[in-house]
């Protein structure tokens, strides 16, 4: 990156002079870089990358997930070549081909149009072409479409291939300074508290870091179902990775439930991450309690709210349902 280029570009206000060129040649070679045992782009006269040729398949591409810088060498010779680029929206993908500077035909395959699209798709592998799928940010699969097509081209003995780059789960791990030895990337939760808090409860014995999607209006309450069923664990929200406004927020789950309660949702895109539990009791203020238990009673009986913060937090259920009877009888009060 040249010096006092912004290193948070998006596709759509990356400068002219920070475009990356890509292949525009068929007539590329496949070379082997025998000092680093790997075969990649090879270097070419005056230093540059000679592209890469590929055989017939299908290939999973990755990516940017906002900066357009953040692709390979290896992805943009790929698109460049491909036969066709099957993508979730067009207009997407044919902003990042036109700031590389890639002319190829794309169609469109998303999760309503899947299962018409398929056949085609694997029409145009069994004639031997090349077919690249993408998705409108990171990397295909992750909490996006193409699992059936890839798994009805192994059954008919297509080859397949990843390139691999960016991917939104992998930068919030690596930037969010919580454990990374073990994780789960557990896609979006349910929309609905019941559903929600149900999918986390599945979750909550667990020693590893969990990573998840989720959409901005239900941030808040998303957090404090977390806070309620998981418990007081380090929690960090990272929104607009790789962008310019890229932001991360880190505390408690219900210290982060807080502050987007009174905040409001955000703008952007949003990952949330859930350090390991530590298997001890957990020290909450009165105020915290109060407020586990108000969102508890919201979903279910006094008994229910009380056993299940007894559960998550080790306090006696015994006072839990007396504090979770005061409350219900003051919010009827009310």
């Amino acid at each position: 990156m040249a010096k006092g280029a912004s290193a948070s570009s998006s596709l759509s206000s990356m400068p002219e002079s920070g475009k990356v060129s890509g292949p525009v040649s068929g007539q590329a070679a496949a070379a082997d870089d025998s000092d680093h045992g790997v075969q990649s782009s090879a270097r070419g006269r005056g230093g540059k990358a000679t592209p890469q040729s590929f055989t017939p398949g299908l290939y999973i591409v990755a990516t940017p997930i906002g900066n357009a810088r953040d692709i390979t060498l290896r992805a943009l010779d790929l698109l460049a070549l491909a036969d066709v680029i099957a993508c979730e929206d067009t207009r997407v993908t044919r902003k990042l081909l036109h700031i590389h500077e890639i002319d190829r035909p794309t169609l469109a395959y998303h999760d309503h149009n899947a299962a018409a699209v398929r056949p085609r798709l694997m029409e145009r592998l069994n004639k031997g072409e090349i077919v690249a799928l993408v998705s409108d940010a990171g990397t295909p699969l992750i909490s996006d479409p193409g699992y059936r097509l890839v798994k009805t081209a192994r059954e008919a003995g297509i080859a397949v291939t990843a390139l691999p780059g960016a991917s939104a789960p992998m930068a919030a791990l690596a930037s969010a300074g919580l454990p990374t030895d073990r994780f789960l990337f557990a896609g979006f939760l349910p929309g609905k508290t019941v559903a929600r808090r149900r999918a986390l409860e599945e979750l909550a014995e667990l020693s590893a870091t969990l990573v998840f999607f989720e959409a901005a209006p239900r941030l808040a309450a998303s957090l404090s179902d977390m806070a309620a069923v998981l418990g007081s664990r380090p929690g960090a929200v990272l929104r607009e990775l790789t962008k310019k406004f890229e932001e991360a927020r880190h505390g408690e789950l219900g210290e982060l439930a807080a502050h987007y309660q009174s905040a409001g949702p955000p703008k952007g895109e949003i990952v949330v991450l859930v350090g390991p539990g530590t298997g001890q009791p957990v020290a909450l203020e009165a105020a915290e309690i109060d407020a586990l238990l108000l969102a508890a009673l919201d979903q279910g009986s006094v008994k229910d709210a009380a056993a299940a913060l007894a559960e998550r937090t080790g306090l006696p259920r015994r006072e839990l349902y007396s504090r979770a009877l005061h409350l219900r009888d003051g919010a009827d009060g009310n």
